[in-house]
Formats: structure tokens, sequence, C-alpha cells
């Protein structure tokens, strides 16, 4: 087994180390944020970041990276309010991860891309059409990471949209059955599948 101690870590070339630590974590959500200016002008990107951190009331975070240069997601969430979670499927794959690609702020991904936005219930940010699970977010607070001038920002669930054919009767979102993405690392995807799925568990008596 392969070894890298903190030293040698920091000794690793640039981008040798951003592949290595960003894949280190395991797998992580796909998801493309979509946004839009108080103007209307749209906005997509591709986020691996999103965890949930709490059910009630449904709130999400996702950290973004220093802002030391322009961040067009950060600032129409800062600006409006308002922003959408949707997830990748494997039909999207590489026209969402394109998205990463820094355009200028008067150029939205939708027009680079084979990625359509489509609006609900005058929500103010752009869902990506025919993506299986879609939320509204609306933006709650945002923490400053110290270590390393990254931002959490947490929101929460406005509202919820899912393709009927994938949530069971439990509530559970089978994520498998819409081929979704996870990202491994920067730019590795895959396509999990479920395997099974295990009760509550209690100690064993």
């Amino acid at each position: 087994m392969q070894h890298f101690n903190e030293e040698a870590i920091e000794k690793l070339d640039h981008l040798y180390k951003i592949n290595l630590i960003n894949s280190c974590s395991g797998y992580k959500s796909a998801n493309l944020m979509g946004t839009a200016s108080k103007d209307g002008l749209e906005n997509v990107a591709v986020f691996s970041s999103v965890t949930h951190i709490g059910s009630s009331p449904a709130m999400l975070g996702f950290f973004l990276r220093p802002t030391t240069v322009i961040r067009n997601t950060y600032e129409n969430i800062k600006t409006t309010g308002f922003y959408t979670i949707n997830h990748i499927h494997e039909n999207i794959i590489q026209e969402a991860h394109h998205t990463s690609a820094k355009y200028e702020a008067s150029i939205s991904e939708f027009d680079v891309t084979s990625l359509s936005s489509e609006y609900k219930n005058n929500f103010h940010a752009p869902f990506v059409k025919n993506t299986p699970v879609q939320l509204a977010m609306e933006f709650v607070e945002e923490y400053h990471i110290k270590a390393n001038n990254t931002i959490l920002i947490v929101g929460k669930i406005i509202d919820l949209y899912i393709n009927n054919k994938i949530i069971e009767e439990d509530g559970f979102i089978n994520l498998s059955k819409a081929d979704v993405a996870a990202i491994n690392g920067l730019d590795g995807y895959a396509i999990p599948k479920n395997r099974s799925r295990f009760g509550y568990q209690r100690p064993k008596l």
C-alpha cells in the first residue's frame, strides 16, 4: 500500500496532489447548480460538494472555493437568495462537466451546452430540464472556513421535484433507477447501482 505523510503530500506535483486529495474522500454527489442574476442572466455549474445538513427543517449545504476570483454562482446566490440543485444523470455527464469551464458572467452555460433551463412555480432560479431530482433552494447563511478560505453555503429546500419512477413507498429516492451519477475526484464519473438497503440498526442483545 502506498503511503503519503503530510510532508510528502505537500511536496507533490500540484496537479497530482489535487487529483489525489480530491479523490481520497470517496464518491461524491454530482449536481448542477442553477442560478440567475437579478437581471435574469442564467448560470449553471457542476458541484460535487452538496451535503445533507438536516431534515427538519430540510436543509442542504455545499462548499465554494475561495472567492479570490469571480464565482458567478456565489454572486447570484448572494444577490438573489435563490438557486437550484439538479442531479446529473448518465445521459448528460459530458455536457454537465463542461459547465466547470470558466466562462464570463455574460455567457450562460445553457447557451454553450445542450443543457436546457426550465422554470417552475415562478421560482427565480432555473432548473435543468429533464433531471430526475430537482430542488429549489433558498439561501440561509454562510460560514467562512478560515483554514483554507473556502465557504460553506447553507440553504433550505423550498420545493422538491422527483421523477415518479424513482421514489419508493417509504420516501426513499432510488437514484440508481435514474442512472444518477457520482463523482470520483474532479473529473471521474460513475453510475452507482443500489444493491441493498438495511433497516435502522440496534445493538445486538
